[in-house]
């Protein structure tokens, strides 16, 4: 009968104890994004892979060399070297055959990591270096680690849907997977899903809306190119002359930037199909608004196929500043949210709203935006649905 007061008094100590070490918003730390570096990203054509200037050289050797150039010089300038890492993150939107990390081992010790750092790889598709990077955050603000290097890459002329083979189940009507909610003949084709988003959101946008935003697109990065803005992000790297393997060439600047103009975008061929959608007409009032029964989706509206691979480093407020490490910036909040995979680009609609409500921020009060270019559409979207005006987006 002694034991029950010693038992009872035990667990009131480990009550105690818990709820000092329990995690509330007062103990979460701070983070800080102290540094960030990438490859230049070359023009993929899985068809001819001797036109990538990156074509003979795998994505895992795109980050690890990145990484590796990458600890030799901003970062060796600010003391942080390999061995201060508490965690890598990779992600890879399509993890098969050489793409494939071993959990984000095989860069880590390809570009010279010691044993005890431990790392992990991650698929959120589109966003699969940003989840790197949000778990990252998240180890670091719940004091489980100080310093996070959030990598990613992808080699779409190397590895673009090989070796991948999804289950379609919830596509077929006898099987007990079965899902009629679920439009997996779309979801599997990105450009479909942006036409998709397109005829849903008839008639905000037109398809001039969205040759006008590519063409504002490729002549900002050409502007920001001949400027200088980005050096310092990007880290050059050795690869070849488009069309010639054979023939060195060090890679210093994005490949898939092509001065254009509306009246030369307009003209690229269509090469997604239409829906015909009940609520605007069918196929009648298709034709009828966009002049012609073919898609509205071209190369001069949607983002270039490319390789290349990023890498950045979040580091604990207090460590960096023991380090004497200067912040580029401080994380505020994050956000994810699921939607229809048939409609993807409707995406960071849903998560951005959530971000700056756990930040206590509306959308006026952001001064310049980041927003996704995987096709015209899903800016423009986003822009609409938060009221952001252009000029503060992917400036």
């Amino acid at each position: 009968m002694r034991l029950v007061p010693a038992i009872a008094a035990k667990m009131k100590w480990h009550k105690e104890k818990l709820k000092q070490r329990t995690l509330t918003e007062d103990s979460m730390k701070d983070v800080w994004l102290v540094d960030y570096a990438r490859t230049p990203f070359s023009r993929s054509r899985p068809q001819k892979p001797e036109t990538d200037v990156f074509g003979e050289i795998r994505g895992d050797e795109l980050l690890s060399r990145l990484l590796m150039k990458f600890f030799d010089g901003s970062l060796a300038a600010k003391g942080i070297e390999k061995k201060d890492i508490d965690e890598i993150t990779v992600g890879v939107a399509s993890g098969v055959l050489e793409n494939w990390t071993y959990g984000g081992k095989i860069p880590a010790f390809m570009s010279g990591f010691p044993h005890h750092v431990p790392s992990f790889s991650i698929d959120r598709q589109c966003g699969s270096a940003g989840s790197g990077m949000h778990i990252g955050i998240m180890e670091i603000m719940t004091g489980f680690s100080t310093t996070v290097l959030s990598t990613g890459f992808e080699h779409m002329t190397r590895v673009r849907g090989k070796g991948v083979e999804p289950n379609l189940s919830i596509g077929d009507p006898d099987s007990e997977f079965y899902r009629p909610d679920i439009d997996v003949s779309t979801v599997i084709n990105m450009l479909q899903t942006a036409q998709k988003l397109y005829e849903e959101e008839v008639p905000t946008f037109t398809k001039e809306d969205m040759d006008k935003f590519g063409v504002r697109s490729h002549n900002l990065t050409i502007k920001n190119q001949e400027s200088g803005w980005f050096k310092g992000e990007i880290i050059p790297l050795q690869g070849h002359t488009p069309g010639n393997i054979d023939e060195p060439m060090l890679v210093d600047r994005d490949m898939n930037a092509r001065p254009s103009t509306l009246e030369k975008v307009s003209t690229l061929p269509r090469i997604s199909q239409p829906y015909y959608l009940d609520k605007n007409g069918g196929k009648e009032g298709y034709i009828k608004r966009e002049g012609t029964d073919e898609g509205v989706i071209t190369p001069g509206n949607s983002s270039p196929l490319n390789a290349g691979a990023t890498a950045a480093v979040l580091m604990e407020a207090k460590e960096a500043e023991t380090r004497g490490v200067e912040p580029l910036a401080r994380i505020v909040s994050m956000g994810w949210a699921g939607v229809d995979p048939s409609v993807m680009g409707r995406g960071p609609v849903p998560a951005t709203i959530k971000a700056l409500k756990h930040a206590g921020l509306s959308a006026e009060d952001i001064d310049y935006w980041e927003i996704n270019e995987a096709f015209s559409i899903v800016p423009l979207n986003c822009m609409d649905k938060l009221n952001i005006p252009e000029e503060k987006v992917n400036v």
